[in-house]
């Protein structure tokens, strides 16, 4: 490159960054945070080779290999972990992922603009919500004794469900407020999908004839569809993970059959117990789990044409 070539380019980025040095700053806490809590803690992922000891540290610890991952692995509760978090997060991905799809198209074909926008801001509001406060709506809703619905249902003289202290019905009840939780929130990047098809592509369905329902089927989705595919990839990754928050503020004494989850297995190794070494492993094990999910949903995704993540 000759010398006048990176003179003009030099000069260039100069321009280039005094016009955005704004938002470079704003981006400086993020890297920072990500730098930190995710990059710089991958060094405490040896704990799940070591017998890890508080007193001893990391250089003193003694290095046992895999011996940890067998020792989880051969755990009673493990094998229950794994089938109630590949269960829920599973129900979770049939029940939630299509919920914002559905409410976007909804959306999308509303026509009273204040309306729309009430609308959205309305669902978009559990998003916001802790865990922690949904769990006490939900047993003020759905408590047996005093909830408000079974209060209902006792004065119609219907038996009272119990939504939160029978398995099955804990089930259902949790796999319905997650739904109810996120489907406000997803519909925001389908609606910004939606709003980048080609006007001229309904026209043409009008003028051959379509109606709202086949404007949806063979314009909206085909033209959103790579949105589709790359968040379900992206969701395919969490199948092996789920909210420890979600799962911990739903729970009870009265159902155990289904909240034994590994982000849970996780804290009462980790934190209740202090077995930080069987923590680390089993933590290390869910994310390798999950990342190879992405990548074969990734692979798969290019084998049917679609452009995929990576």
């Amino acid at each position: 490159m000759s010398s006048a070539k990176k003179q003009k380019s030099k000069t260039n980025f100069a321009l280039y960054m005094k016009k955005n040095w704004q938002l470079y700053a704003l981006m400086i806490l993020p890297m920072i945070f990500i730098l930190v809590f995710k990059y710089g803690a991958y060094g405490g992922l040896a704990i799940a080779f070591k017998d890890y000891k508080v007193a001893k540290g990391y250089a003193g610890s003694e290095w046992v290999g895999l011996e940890i991952f067998q020792k989880i692995f051969s755990h009673r509760e493990f094998g229950k972990a794994v089938r109630n978090t590949l269960l829920l997060n599973i129900l979770d991905l049939i029940f939630s992922f299509p919920m914002p799809i559905i409410l976007a198209l909804i959306l999308n074909e509303i026509r009273c603009k204040w309306f729309k926008k009430v609308t959205q801001t309305l669902l978009y509001l559990p998003h916001f919500l802790s865990w922690v406060i949904i769990g006490a709506l939900a047993y003020q809703l759905f408590s047996a004794s005093n909830g408000v619905v079974n209060t209902l249902l006792s004065n119609m003289g219907a038996s009272p469900i119990p939504f939160l202290q029978d398995d099955t019905w804990w089930l259902i009840t949790y796999i319905l407020i997650g739904v109810w939780q996120s489907m406000g929130w997803g519909t925001i990047i389908y609606l910004a999908a939606i709003t980048g098809v080609n006007p001229e592509l309904y026209e043409a369905a009008k003028v051959d004839g379509a109606g709202r329902w086949k404007q949806c089927l063979h314009v909206t989705l085909p033209c959103i569809r790579s949105t589709i595919v790359t968040l379900l990839i992206m969701n395919l990754g969490k199948v092996m993970q789920g909210s420890f928050e979600r799962i911990y503020a739903l729970t009870n004494a009265k159902v155990t059959e289904y909240t034994t989850m590994i982000p849970v297995l996780v804290y009462r190794w980790g934190i209740e117990s202090g077995k930080f070494s069987e923590a680390t492993a089993l933590g290390l094990f869910q994310s390798v789990i999950g990342m190879f999910l992405v990548l074969l949903a990734d692979y798969i995704a290019k084998r049917l044409g679609e452009d995929g993540l990576i």
